[in-house]
């Protein structure tokens, strides 16, 4: 019903609030991008657990199951109060009627007696046909709620033509197996802390610029499309990414200047973070000089020629080139903070991550990749190369511990965007390491490591092993 949320989802946000940082860490480390579905999925194990201990009881005393039903409901909702994506009536109602519908289905499902036997088929009956009620029924609600609320919304979008737009892509080097100029919307990489992504009916969603500025304000969406766009071609990578990892992509961007929209509201002077806030309650925060060196930061609103996907932010998000997406790219925008460096700290800054998170350069070899075995001879080495807000100048490649190769890079278009490079190599048969490592425009090395992600940012020269013969 509008208004309201899953209570699992709402119960998992609350797992993820009190779970200590050590423990969030090693999830993070072992499931990696499937971490959120194992917590739903632990979340509902729970819910089975109680429901068969409930059962268990119940052939003893009724008051049991009954006390675990409202307990369970009662958590819930409280669960679903806390969640600012629900409304505190409709997250106790969902589980309210939770509760009475499972205590109802025990009830019918219990035998009469502690000494007359439950009737199997009707048991079986009332099982399956509850099981497969409650399946059906969440998958068709949840898929008409995501298609009534967000989809329609966006199909009915039409974006602006910035008056600023991004230069043409290159064609790029046309090596197999190294990752497009662009990546597409469906394979750009998804990390957030968000279970479900946040929905709101674009006649409700507006954005507030607040904190310390001599004019703040909130904007609709209709009255941000109004506003001059810009176009941009930016890499975007999440500070756990891994030396090699595929938790970078580039997209291009259309939205507002974010100098812009400050200027607009009146920075005042001691203002030294931008705090974004999301829909469901989530922080980033960066530096308020950011928004204002030159880089061009802004509130997008579009991602490779359409409106935002919902899952990468939409209606708008914020989009930082040069910092990593947990200090900037606030996806569901709903609020622009200024305020001190001091007085706030985001949500992953007390969790053991840098306040600040400059993007470190990095070289990624996507081609060849172990353990595929390549014919004696001529071995094209290739992959992508990034340092948003500086550029990259050159990639090296060595084979083992040989010289040093220049690559070949292809046409520079943006300094925040990655390039891609190759090498031929001629190798004989046997197993060889091959690294790669990048300079940005200002000569600077990409550093040899290796350090982990945490806290900053990993470092280190990508290797790979190529199998010859």
């Amino acid at each position: 019903v509008p208004g309201g949320r899953s209570p699992v989802l709402s119960m998992g946000d609350v797992v993820i609030e009190f779970t200590p940082s050590t423990v969030e860490q090693w999830a993070i480390r072992t499931f990696g991008t499937n971490d959120k579905a194992v917590l739903i999925g632990s979340v509902l194990g729970v819910i089975v657990l109680l429901g068969i201990v409930a059962g268990v009881l119940s052939r003893q005393r009724l008051s049991a199951p009954v006390v675990l039903f409202v307990g369970a409901a009662g958590l819930g909702g409280w669960a679903g109060s806390r969640d600012p994506l629900s409304e505190t009536s409709v997250g106790f109602l969902a589980v309210g009627v939770g509760a009475v519908v499972g205590l109802t289905l025990l009830l019918a499902m219990r035998s009469p007696t502690r000494s007359e036997p439950t009737d199997r088929r009707q048991f079986l009956a009332l099982a399956g046909g509850a099981t497969a009620f409650t399946v059906v029924a969440g998958v068709v609600g949840r898929a008409r709620t995501m298609r009534m609320v967000s989809a329609v919304d966006r199909a009915e979008i039409v974006l602006p033509t910035p008056v600023d737009p991004a230069p043409p892509v290159p064609i790029g080097l046309g090596v197999d197996g190294v990752s497009s100029l662009i990546t597409p919307n469906s394979e750009f990489y998804l990390i957030d802390t968000a279970l479900s992504p946040p929905v709101i009916p674009l006649n409700e969603w507006s954005m507030a610029v607040t904190g310390m500025v001599d004019r703040p304000f909130s904007i609709t969406y209709d009255e941000l499309l109004d506003l001059p766009m810009i176009e941009r071609h930016v890499t975007l990578s999440c500070v756990s990414n891994r030396v090699g990892g595929d938790l970078a992509g580039t997209a291009t961007w259309l939205g507002v200047s974010l100098a812009r929209v400050l200027d607009k509201a009146g920075v005042q002077p001691g203002a030294t973070q931008v705090v974004g806030r999301s829909l469901d309650g989530w922080t980033a925060g960066f530096p308020t000089e950011v928004a204002f060196d030159g880089r061009d930061a802004m509130i997008a609103v579009g991602m490779n020629g359409e409106p935002l996907p919902l899952s990468h932010g939409f209606p708008a998000r914020i989009v930082v080139p040069g910092l990593y997406g947990y200090v900037s790219a606030t996806k569901w925008l709903a609020e622009i903070e200024l305020t001190t460096w001091d007085a706030f700290d985001a949500y992953w800054v007390p969790r053991g991550w840098s306040k600040k998170g400059p993007m470190k350069i990095q070289a990624r070899i996507d081609t060849p990749r172990a353990p595929a075995k390549q014919a004696p001879g001529v071995v094209v080495v290739g992959g992508v190369a990034w340092a948003p807000h500086r550029g990259i100048s050159r990639v090296e490649v060595r084979v083992g511990d040989g010289p040093w190769t220049d690559a070949e890079l292809s046409e520079a278009y943006s300094d925040d965007a990655w390039r891609q490079w190759s090498v031929p190599l001629d190798l004989a048969a046997g197993t060889w390491i091959v690294q790669v490592r990048a300079y940005d425009n200002e000569g600077i090395m990409q550093p040899e490591g290796p350090k982990e992600p945490r806290p900053d940012g990993a470092e280190g020269w990508h290797r790979t092993s190529v199998i010859v013969g």
